[in-house]
């Protein structure tokens, strides 16, 4: 299940709040690779510092190379499990308040202390907490959406001359756990696109550290008092091929999550005018399962009506508006009563996204390559700006 490699850093690479990027010579090369090849043992490592310290050129590390070895979505990194030699361990952390584990019962298991739980200054005010007061909660099924989503949100403030939403970030669990593995919020943050990351479940590093999306959420309103929220997992997203393999179908879950506690849930619709899959063009099976099947309370889904402009950029074309259309009405009448709504996607729109200080990409896809991919998920937050502001 792990394979584990030993080696030595040789030099440090760029660093976000959280997370070091290394250079690392492995001590014996990655499986099926030459043992007479150099390169075959120099790797990228990531160091989550606060769980591993951070790494000096010279320094003897473990390091956790499975995914890397099969050739997965890791980031193409080598995971810091520690330091090689004992001796070299972090000291402990300063005694404090906290008991929440994430990322429960393996070898990294964190302790943090959570929002909602006795021994923080907020367990009172989250205590018997049950209502969102109609805060819009954007859902989304990957976490690259999470930038396009914010950008539009801050697109249609512009427009009306109001003030940027202050936007809470609710990190699941489905990709990865720490949310320092993610250069995106980490930008956002720095740029003061989003007021507040909140991670909830197994996931952890985030301003705050909730138990469940809906603690997260409550967090986002009474404590933080954000203007909406979005729900979208890690980077890393798992799917398998089939209807129900997916880690995207939380989605649905927290569509229901909202609901219950009387938000506004706005579906944000994955969308690829590029992807090479059948099953992902158009709008995405994993949204069609999530928001048709799981979500058992009623969403806005939001449909990009692109420009004469934009459907003429490179992946649209009449047909996939056409298809994005007519695949969103199928989520209408089924178990639950989604509203479709459908906004213009303009250059306008399309510039706005091009300020994110987030880099866009979802599947090695770029936004002059998959503009559907990121409009679909920028016209949700357009949507929840306008509910934010009470203007619909």
């Amino acid at each position: 299940m792990l394979t584990w490699r030993a080696g030595t850093v040789t030099e440090r690479g760029a660093a976000w709040p959280g997370a070091r990027e290394l250079a690392v010579t492995l001590d014996e090369p990655l499986p099926g690779r030459p043992d007479d090849d150099p390169a075959s043992r120099r790797v990228r490592a990531l160091a989550y510092t606060a769980l591993v310290g951070d790494p000096a050129p010279g320094d003897r590390l473990l390091l956790n190379v499975s995914a890397l070895a099969r050739g997965l979505g890791t980031g193409g990194y080598a995971l810091v499990a520690g330091p090689a030699d004992p001796a070299a361990l972090p000291a402990d952390p300063a005694p404090g308040p906290g008991h929440l584990v994430k990322a429960r019962y393996t070898p990294l298991q964190a302790m943090v202390l959570g929002v909602d739980e006795q021994e923080s200054a907020h367990h009172t005010t989250l205590r018997d907490a049950d209502d969102l007061h109609g805060m819009p909660v954007v859902v989304a099924d990957l976490h690259s959406a999470v930038p396009a989503v914010v950008a539009g949100a801050r697109h249609a403030a512009h427009l009306a001359g109001r003030p940027a939403p202050r936007v809470a970030y609710v990190m699941t669990d489905g990709g990865a756990l720490p949310a320092a593995f993610s250069r995106a919020v980490a930008a956002l943050r720095d740029a003061g696109w989003v007021e507040t990351t909140i991670t909830v479940g197994q996931a952890f590093g985030g301003d705050l550290e909730a138990v469940t999306v809906h603690t997260g959420l409550l967090a986002a309103h009474h404590v933080v008092g954000v203007d909406l929220a979005v729900v979208a997992q890690g980077p890393g997203n798992l799917g398998t091929g089939t209807r129900w393999g997916f880690s995207g179908v939380a989605a649905g879950e927290a569509v229901n999550a909202a609901a219950t506690l009387h938000g506004r849930a706005v579906a944000s619709l994955r969308a690829s005018g590029a992807d090479p899959r059948e099953r992902h063009r158009g709008v995405s099976h994993h949204s069609l399962t999530a928001y048709g099947r799981v979500a058992l309370a009623a969403a806005d889904v939001v449909v990009p009506r692109p420009t004469p402009e934009v459907e003429a950029l490179p992946g649209w074309g009449p047909d996939l508006t056409r298809r994005l259309r007519d695949q969103a009405a199928t989520l209408v009448g089924l178990q639950t009563p989604h509203r479709v709504v459908e906004l213009d996607a303009d250059t306008a729109l399309l510039d706005t996204l091009r300020t994110s200080p987030a880099r866009l990409s979802t599947m090695g896809r770029g936004l002059d390559d998959d503009p559907a991919a990121f409009l679909a998920a920028a016209v949700a937050g357009v949507h929840a700006a306008h509910l934010a502001a009470g203007t619909l």
